[in-house]
Formats: structure tokens, C-alpha cells, sequence
């Protein structure tokens, strides 16, 4: 990457090439705004592409076809034999989609005309004229340049959270070297069952790894429906994934064969379990404590940045979005969208704020799972007289045709108007299906409007008009 210019005065500087930064950068361009997009890693991507959302996803595919093939007689498949797992073909295929993604971020920065610029930025303080000027520390060689811009867009982005006293290595993983293992471990231990840590312990599950999840809130998925939680903890039960919830992690040590992981559980005795691997998967840090944050008028919230509702800081002119963002869910969609927000706002065009009611959360064990609006418990706390709606896949004609009958679509609304308000699902596709309920929650859409909505036939989306259907009762196949 090239370094940069500091005769140079970009309308927007963005510092961090994650979803959040490069779809600021794409969109600013599109609007006609001169960008640099300033960025400390040697490719574009951050987290999600190369050690987050992309890779993870591939090996999740790799699992899905993997389960297939255990059952391909039942589906017709005759005289494979017995499948071998190829693990470094299966690396390489992950390994290649993400150098075919970082490629066409590449192509799009030339195609947009947007200066990307290698190397480590910090803020300097308030604009001077109206001009912000940023530090840049070249990426390996120590060069010090700055670019100077009217407005700045911070989005540098989460780093995985550490137990304390624990370094990352060949035993004790986060999802970066979970992603590299040079072979599916015979046994691991899961630290937390947020959706790292249950699509982790899916994937190599199904790859045949003896999983154990440990989780120090009530229930796993703690974010989703109680319903949909209760639901998913029974399938991953039966997939043969061993569980505990309510369970405090006392101490991590490595043993001669691997490690040691000593917790009490939900009812205060004390536990043991020992394993190959131990995946940490607690959470996500904000990476503000070297950005120059403290050089401005920025607000932070337990490292989080605080932002309006157009994503502009405490500081004129700066802006925040992403992982870094106070009161936003850690996702790759919400960080792009925050992004597009962003610069309309820069460029003086029309945009809807980020509304945390609107934003689809994904999960992508076996089954997926995926939620939009309030769960049952948060409308009622709301004050909503609520009606509730659950319809089973079991009842739906395509989950049998892909021999996925687990999980249900549950739909939350309003009693009195009848707005939807949430949509729960768990089972096949789920995390493709809940495009739908975003787009009419978005337009404030009903269940009787939704009921005379035609889904096609057959289809998993079906499942989702006889679950409206069954807020009133009338659900045509259940």
C-alpha cells in the first residue's frame, strides 16, 4: 500500500479497511467524495474477511456437506464408500475464497479511484480550518506521514477478548488460530456460547471432535429468545455436544496432553475437563486505546465510542462505526450499514439512522439460527400486550425435501395493532429467511398483511406465512 500525501485534502478519511471502513469508503466514493482509507494490515478486509466471518463460514459449508455425506444413501448416493476427510483441502478452499474476496475489495478501491494507504493512524486532535490531520505510522517500516481531511471516520475495529492471565497459542485458541489448526482436534473445550463460540463447536463437531461448551450466563445464544435458545441447546444436546450453563471458569492450565480447564458449575461444585484444545470465545474488545482518542473531545463507554444517531462523536467532524461503536451490536452488516450512514450524512443525502430493532442477528450452527426485534420477554417489558405465533418446520414440505426437520419460526406482535415486533427462527436456512421479517418490520408490517402475503410453494419461506398465521390460530399445515 502506498503511504501518504500530505499535500493532499481528502473530503473523508477513513481509518480501518474492515466491512465498516472499505463500504464507507466504496459508498463516499459513489457520492462523489475524494476518500482515503487508511489501513495498518497488509490486505483489506479486517476481521471478518481473513479470521472472522468469511473463513468461518466456508469451513460451517464444509460441515453442512460433510453431514450430507454421512447420510448419502438415504439421498441416492451410492459406491463413495467411506468419506475421508481431506482437512488441507478443506483449508485451501477456505484459504481461496477469502484471497478471492481480498482481490475484489482491491479491484473496487482502483475502480472507486480511493487512496489506500498502509500504515497505523491516530487522531491529532480537533480540525484546524476545518481540516483534521491524522498521523500515519507506514505499516513495517516506522515512516511517519499524515493526511489531512475534512471529516474522519474512525472504524478500527474489535480484537477478541482473553481470559486473564491466558496468551493465545497452540493450545489456547481464539478464532484466529482456531481457523489455522493443522487437523480437526480430538476433543475441545468451548469458553463461552455466544455465536463464535456455538459455530465453532458446531463445525467441529460435525467433523467429529468431542465438544464441550461452557457458558457462565443462564442459557447459550443469551441474546436470542428464551424459546429459540432452549431449542438449539436440545438439537446441539443431541448432536452430541455436551453443555453447561450457569458455569464460572476458574482456571485454564496445560497438561502433557493438552489442557485443563477447572470451573464450578450451576450449582457450585466444583468441575473439571480436560481436552486438546480450549477455544476462549467471550467476546470482543473494542481497539481504541492507541487511535489518539484521548487527543479529542470523544466519549467512551467502557472503551466503546459514544455516538448520535448520524454516527458523529463528541468530536465535529469525526465519526465512528463498527466494532467500536457503544450500544451497537459487533456485526459485519451493522458496521457497513453505520457506514453508509456515514457518508450520506457527509454528502448531504438522505439516509434512516441505524435502528438496533431493525438489525438481523445470524447464527450459522446446525440448525442456523436468526432473530430480528424484540424477543417475547423485551416486548413484554415494553409494556406490548403481546400475541405470539410459532409454526415447526417439521410442518413445512421443503425441510422435508432437504431433511431438516428441526426448529420453528416463532413471530412476536402486537396484540392490538398487529406490528410484528420480532421474528425468531431456528432451523433450516433461518439466517437466509430473516431478510423477509427485517424488510417488513422495516415497513411496519402486520400479521393480517403478512397472512395474505403469497410465499411460494415449496418453500422454507412458507414457513414463515403459516407462522402469522398461527399468531391468530390459523396456521394452514400445523
Amino acid at each position: 500500500m502506498p503511504e501518504a500525501n500530505s499535500d493532499t485534502l481528502y473530503d473523508v478519511a477513513v481509518i480501518g479497511g474492515g466491512p465498516a471502513g472499505y463500504t464507507a469508503a466504496i459508498r463516499g466514493a459513489e457520492y462523489g467524495l475524494k476518500v482515503a482509507l487508511i489501513d495498518a494490515s497488509p490486505k483489506l478486509g479486517g476481521t471478518c474477511l481473513h479470521v472472522g466471518c468469511i473463513p468461518t463460514k466456508a469451513l460451517l459449508f464444509n460441515a453442512e456437506i460433510w453431514d450430507h455425506l454421512k447420510h448419502a444413501a438415504e439421498y441416492g448416493i451410492a459406491g463413495i464408500g467411506t468419506p475421508q476427510l481431506d482437512w488441507a483441502a478443506v483449508q485451501t478452499r477456505k484459504n481461496g475464497i477469502v484471497t478471492r474476496h481480498v482481490k475484489g475489495l482491491e479491484f473496487l478501491m482502483k475502480k472507486h479511484k480511493i487512496a489506500v494507504i498502509g500504515g497505523y493512524a491516530r487522531l491529532t486532535g480537533s480540525a484546524k480550518g476545518g481540516v483534521h490531520t491524522v498521523d500515519v505510522t507506514a505499516t513495517g517500516g516506522g515512516a511517519r506521514s499524515q493526511v489531512k481531511a475534512k471529516n474522519v471516520v474512525l472504524a478500527s475495529g474489535s480484537q477478541a477478548k482473553m481470559l486473564p492471565g491466558l496468551t493465545a497459542g497452540d493450545r489456547i485458541l481464539t478464532n484466529i488460530e482456531i481457523l489455522s489448526l493443522s487437523a480437526p482436534p480430538k476433543s475441545l473445550v468451548v469458553i463461552g456460547a455466544g455465536a463464535v463460540g456455538v459455530e465453532f463447536a458446531s463445525i467441529f463437531r460435525s467433523f467429529g471432535t468431542e465438544v464441550t461448551i461452557l457458558e457462565f450466563l443462564p442459557r447459550i445464544v443469551p441474546v436470542e429468545d428464551e424459546e429459540i435458545a432452549k431449542e438449539l441447546t436440545r438439537i446441539l444436546k443431541k448432536r452430541g455436544i455436551d453443555i453447561s450453563t450457569g458455569a464460572k471458569v476458574e482456571k485454564v492450565e496445560t497438561t502433557e496432553t493438552g489442557i485443563r480447564v477447572s470451573y464450578t458449575d450451576a450449582n457450585g461444585k466444583p468441575q473439571g475437563k480436560e481436552a486438546e484444545k480450549v477455544l476462549i470465545a467471550v467476546g470482543r474488545a473494542p481497539q481504541t486505546g492507541d487511535v489518539g482518542i484521548d487527543k479529542t473531545r470523544i466519549e467512551l463507554d467502557r472503551g466503546f465510542v459514544i455516538v448520535n444517531e448520524n454516527q458523529e462523536t463528541a468530536e465535529p467532524g469525526i465519526y465512528a462505526i463498527g466494532d467500536i461503536v457503544a450500544g451497537l451490536p459487533q456485526l459485519a452488516h451493522v458496521g457497513s450499514m453505520s457506514g453508509m450512514v456515514v457518508m450520506a450524512k457527509i454528502a448531504g443525502r438522505p439516509f434512516k439512522p441505524v435502528r438496533r430493532d431493525r438489525i438481523p442477528s445470524c447464527t450459522y450452527t446446525e440448525p442456523q439460527v436468526s432473530s430480528a426485534g424484540l424477543t417475547e420477554a423485551q416486548a413484554r417489558e415494553k409494556g406490548y400486550e403481546v400475541k405470539v405465533g410459532k409454526f415447526p418446520f417439521a410442518g413445512n414440505s421443503k425441510a422435508t425435501i432437504v431433511g431438516s426437520h428441526d426448529g420453528f419460526v416463532k413471530i412476536v406482535s402486537d396484540a392490538k395493532y398487529g406490528e410484528i415486533l420480532g421474528v425468531h427462527i431456528i432451523g433450516p436456512q433461518a439466517t437466509e429467511l430473516i431478510a423477509e421479517a427485517v424488510a417488513v418490520m422495516q415497513l411496519e408490517g402486520t400479521v393480517e398483511e403478512m397472512m395474505f402475503t403469497i410465499h411460494a410453494h415449496p418453500t422454507l419461506s412458507e414457513s414463515l406465512l403459516d407462522a402469522y398465521g398461527a399468531v391468530e390460530g390459523m396456521a394452514i399445515n400445523a
